[in-house]
Formats: C-alpha cells, structure tokens, sequence
C-alpha cells in the first residue's frame, strides 16, 4: 500500500537511506561517495526538510507496517539564470527513489514512479527529472524502461598530482 511519509515511518526510512548509501559506495569506482558517521540520523532529516521547503512529496511503499520503499521529490524552483537561457516549464524533480533488496523485482518502483508523476501532473509540472549515478547501472535501466532519458552528462576527472 502506498502512504504518505508519516513520522511513525521515520526509522524505516533512515534504514532505506542507509542501504542505498551503502550500494552507492560499493558501486562508486570513483571512491568519493562515503557514509558519513551522522549520516543515518541526518539525511533523512535533511531529506525530508527539502521535501517540506519545495513543495514535495514523499510516498513510502508500506508491507506488514513495514517501509519496503519510499521515493521522494520537489517541485524545482527557476532562478534569473535559468530564465535567460531555458524555457523553464515547470517540472518535478524525483531527489529520491529507493526500494529495499528484498522487495526488488515486483513493480514496486515503477508504481512509485507513477504515484509521484501524478502529483506531479497535479501541481502542473510539464517533466520530471531526475539525477542518477552514473554507475548504478540498475538504475539507469530501471529509468530506461520507465521512458526517461539523458539530457545532460556530468562529467567528472581526478586533478590530483599523483608523484
């Protein structure tokens, strides 16, 4: 059953946060992702404040009073640069999408997806966007299939003299 973020919920999605991270760093053949000793009690908290401060949302995919995945996202905010050189049509932006190892594999994400997009079509958003690590290669499939697309590519180099 999909819910609302409740704060009774507030552990389950610390958990949720604190797996994802942890794949993060496993995955990153960068080695710049970490997992902060105040990360599962601030993450979550910080999250949640932005959810709170842009207009968002945040569904928790809930099984036997448990959270199995959550997704969060914000209504983006335009600022005179972007107005200069983009169209900025209104659009939603997914910060977070998340479902536990155990629950992968059942369309969980994908009904997520479609709970968000929708409050997103409510609030008048034209697209929706979302950020992915370049080596969650799950990930990016997972978008793939859900009809996103690349538009931009961040791009990244180690400066550092190695001697």
């Amino acid at each position: 059953m999909i819910v609302e973020y409740e704060e009774k919920y507030l552990e389950d999605v610390k958990d949720l946060l604190v797996e994802l991270e942890e794949y993060l760093v496993e995955i990153d053949e960068d080695h710049l992702d970490q997992i902060h000793e105040d990360y599962r009690e601030k993450m979550a908290e910080l999250d949640l404040r932005e959810v709170e401060e842009k207009n968002g949302k945040c569904f928790l995919m809930v099984e036997n009073n448990k959270v199995i995945a959550l997704i969060m996202g914000i209504i983006r905010k335009y600022d005179e640069y972007d107005y200069l050189d983009y169209k900025c049509p209104k659009a939603g932006e997914v910060t977070e999408l998340i479902v536990s190892k155990d629950a992968r594999g059942k369309g969980i994400g994908n009904k997520l997806m479609n709970k968000m997009e929708e409050y997103f079509k409510q609030c008048n958003c034209k697209y929706a966007v979302i950020d992915v690590f370049a080596y969650n290669e799950k990930a990016i499939k997972f978008y793939d299939r859900e009809g996103y697309h690349n538009r931009m590519h961040t791009v990244i180099k180690n400066i550092e003299t190695v001697e």
